[in-house]
């Protein structure tokens, strides 16, 4: 690829990522090369290079391979020869502070807000039981009225959805009360702007800027822990605000009392307001995520089918990880156009292989058999035996349909956890309960229990 292809590719990621982020993150990476799958960009920052890849990697990636380039992953390295300033450090601050910050840039005296994600909006966001309370709290917080509850803390493992509602928020900010100054940062940019400030010698301009905010949103505060000068800055900032009454929204990965090395001032504050667990997902709230992906991926992929089930399968196999989830179907429907072929359970299991073998459940046929038979009562040797009697054949039909969706055993292999059972019977087996469970609710509720009792 030449520089030259670059730069219309640049125009194409600008219609995608909007203005204001292509110029802050697009624009300044240099296209080097592609070599051994390898795009290489040089970049000014190592900050700057960590988000692009963290934020618009994927992006990128698509973007070249539509352009007809293979590339598997992106390098970023920094340019040679940039200027650095000598650290001077007016007070106390601990040595890995400086270390962890990323290289200066040329300062300036504008608030610094990460810029937020398109994508990332209250329309785009699929509620369901794990995430209702967080979704509501958050919407409250965006009409940008009185402050009721401060600080508003988010809280949930990767891929839950706390980044998702607090670009949300902004944008919904943004809309509604232009007129407030909205600050959306990582606790990371926190950091290093406070790390420059005080290298630079400009911490009255640093606390003067932080404290003039009317909303300020802190992404991943778990970041901080353990740096001891940050988290005082922090603390004094934070009690500047909330004694002004203005609104403070703060994610992070664990609750506030579950935080290492962070200061137990900064935890009691921290709990002071509204604190929101968002649980993992259930599998209705999955199914529900995948919907709404594909009905977006059926405008960018016209023609393209999707097999029934496949869906379904996607959401009963990748459980733990919204993330890894939607970067699956991605994937899929990027695969499934490119090789012109539609997406059927075999290319999905093909495709995915990886992401499925890494989110596997951990649940064995053996779990499964005595999970069943103890449902309805039955005896397990009775299930695995010869008897075809009703009693015995639908929940044997139920345990192998059960083993087909939360294990990777294929199906000759369930087949002989089921008495040296032909693959046939299972295949025959699993599709009868797939009818079933559409037309028949009492089996439909007892797959969900079932599928419950052994996730738990």
């Amino acid at each position: 690829m030449t520089k030259e292809q670059w730069g219309q590719l640049k125009q194409s990621l600008m219609g995608t990522v909007g203005q204001s982020n292509f110029k802050n993150w697009i624009d300044p990476l240099e296209f080097d090369e592609i070599a051994e799958g390898v795009a290489t960009f040089t970049v000014p920052t190592t900050f700057l290079g960590n988000y692009v890849s963290r934020n618009f990697g994927d992006l990128i990636l698509h973007q070249l391979g539509q352009a007809g380039h293979t590339v598997r992953r992106l390098n970023f390295r920094v340019a040679a020869n940039m200027p650095t300033r000598p650290v001077t450090r007016p007070h106390a601050v601990r040595p890995d502070e400086v270390e962890a910050a990323p290289a200066p840039r040329a300062a300036d005296e504008q608030l610094p807000n990460a810029p937020l994600d398109s994508r990332f909006t209250f329309d785009t966001f699929v509620v369901g039981k794990p995430n209702e309370l967080a979704h509501a709290a958050a919407r409250r917080v965006a009409e940008g009225g009185p402050v009721t509850f401060n600080p508003l803390f988010l809280y949930g493992g990767v891929g839950l959805g706390k980044t998702h509602l607090m670009h949300a928020i902004a944008w919904e900010l943004q809309q509604r009360r232009p007129d407030l100054n909205v600050v959306y940062l990582s606790a990371e940019q926190f950091m290093y702007r406070f790390v420059q400030a005080l290298r630079d010698r400009k911490m009255m301009d640093f606390k003067q800027l932080f404290r003039s905010v009317d909303v300020l949103m802190v992404d991943d505060v778990q970041f901080i822990a353990g740096k001891d000068s940050t988290q005082e800055e922090f603390f004094h900032t934070f009690n500047a605000l909330v004694d002004q009454n203005k609104q403070i929204i703060i994610s992070a990965d664990r609750a506030p009392g579950e935080i290492k090395d962070m200061e137990e001032r900064i935890k009691s504050r921290l709990q002071c307001g509204l604190v929101v667990d968002l649980h993992p997902t259930d599998y209705e709230l999955r199914l529900g995520i995948l919907q709404s992906k594909v009905e977006q991926y059926r405008l960018q992929y016209p023609g393209l089918k999707l097999e029934s089930g496949v869906l379904e399968f996607l959401a009963h196999r990748i459980s733990t990880n919204v993330r890894v989830l939607e970067g699956a179907l991605t994937r899929l429907f990027a695969f499934a156009s490119l090789v012109g072929r539609p997406i059927t359970m075999a290319l999905t299991q093909d495709c995915l292989a990886d992401v499925l073998r890494a989110s596997e459940r951990k649940i064995t046929v053996e779990e499964i058999q005595r999970k069943v038979s103890e449902h309805y009562n039955i005896r397990l040797s009775d299930m695995i035996g010869p008897k075809r009697v009703r009693t015995f054949a639908r929940p044997r039909q139920i345990a192998m349909y059960l083993c087909k969706q939360l294990t990777s055993r294929s199906l000759p292999e369930i087949g002989r956890r089921f008495g040296g059972r032909d693959h046939t019977t299972v295949m025959h087996g699993v599709k009868k309960i797939e009818e079933l469970r559409a037309t028949d609710g009492q089996i439909a509720e007892d797959l969900e229990l079932l599928r419950r009792a052994l996730e738990a």
